[in-house]
C-alpha cells in the first residue's frame, strides 16, 4: 500500500523530502507536486520502476518523457542545449514550460524518442519539486498523471492514493492542484517553436 506524506507545498519539510528520495533510490514510483498537476516519476536509470510507470498510464514507446531539473547547469549535462536556447530557458524558469530538445549520452535511450532522441526537459516553479531535485542530485523522471480512461489527471492527491495505492510507493499530499497545460517549446534546426500552447507565456515567441 502507498504511503502518503502531507508536505507542505511553500516550506516542505526536510525530513519527509529525504524519505521521498530514499524511496526513489529504492526503486519506488510516487506521484508528487509540480507548478502544473501532479505528476508520476521515478529515478532515471530504473527501467523496472520506468515499466510500471509505462503501465500505470498504458503507454507505448513512442511517448514523450521529461525530465525535471533542478537548474540550468543540470539541463545543459542531459541535453545538447545552444545559446539561444540557453538564454530562452534561463529568461522562462522556473515556470510551467515543457522544453523538447536533443539528448546527450548521459539520458538513458529508452527516455529519449525514438525516432529523434529528443527529451523533453522542465524546471517547475514548486518547491517540492526543486527540493526533491536537489535532495536527489540528478533528474526526476517523470510524466503527467494522466491515466487511463480519464481527460485529465486527478487533482486531488487523496483520490489519487485510493486509485493508485496497490501500484506504487509514495503519494506527496500538497493540497489540490488543478491541472494546467505546460506550454511546450521545441527546439529544432529551424529554431524554437511553440508546439503546444498552455499557461507559460513567452513573450519572445509572440
Amino acid at each position: 500500500m502507498a504511503q502518503f506524506f502531507e508536505i507542505h507545498p511553500e516550506n516542505p519539510q526536510l525530513r519527509l523530502i529525504h524519505r521521498t528520495v530514499e524511496i526513489i533510490r529504492n526503486g519506488g514510483v510516487i506521484v508528487y507536486p509540480t507548478d502544473s498537476s501532479y505528476a508520476l516519476a521515478c529515478q532515471i536509470g530504473d527501467k523496472a520502476a520506468l515499466d510500471r510507470i509505462r503501465q500505470i498510464r498504458q503507454l507505448d514507446d513512442k511517448h514523450n518523457f521529461t525530465l525535471v531539473c533542478k537548474d540550468l547547469a543540470q539541463v545543459s549535462n542531459f541535453t545538447k542545449i545552444g545559446n539561444d536556447a540557453y538564454r530562452m530557458i534561463k529568461a522562462l524558469t522556473p515556470g510551467p514550460f515543457t522544453f523538447i530538445l536533443d539528448a546527450t549520452r548521459e539520458v538513458p535511450r529508452r527516455l529519449q524518442h525514438p525516432k529523434k532522441k529528443t527529451i523533453g526537459v522542465r524546471i517547475p516553479d514548486h518547491a517540492i519539486a526543486q527540493m526533491l531535485v536537489t535532495e536527489l542530485e540528478e533528474p526526476l523522471f517523470t510524466t503527467s498523471l494522466l491515466l487511463p480512461g480519464v481527460s485529465e489527471p486527478p487533482t486531488d492527491p487523496y483520490d489519487i492514493r485510493k486509485r493508485l495505492e496497490h501500484e506504487i510507493e509514495l503519494v506527496i499530499d500538497a493540497g489540490i492542484i488543478d491541472y494546467r497545460e505546460t506550454t511546450i517549446i521545441e527546439f529544432s534546426s529551424s529554431g524554437p517553436e511553440i508546439t503546444r500552447q498552455g499557461i507559460g507565456i513567452a513573450p519572445m515567441l509572440d
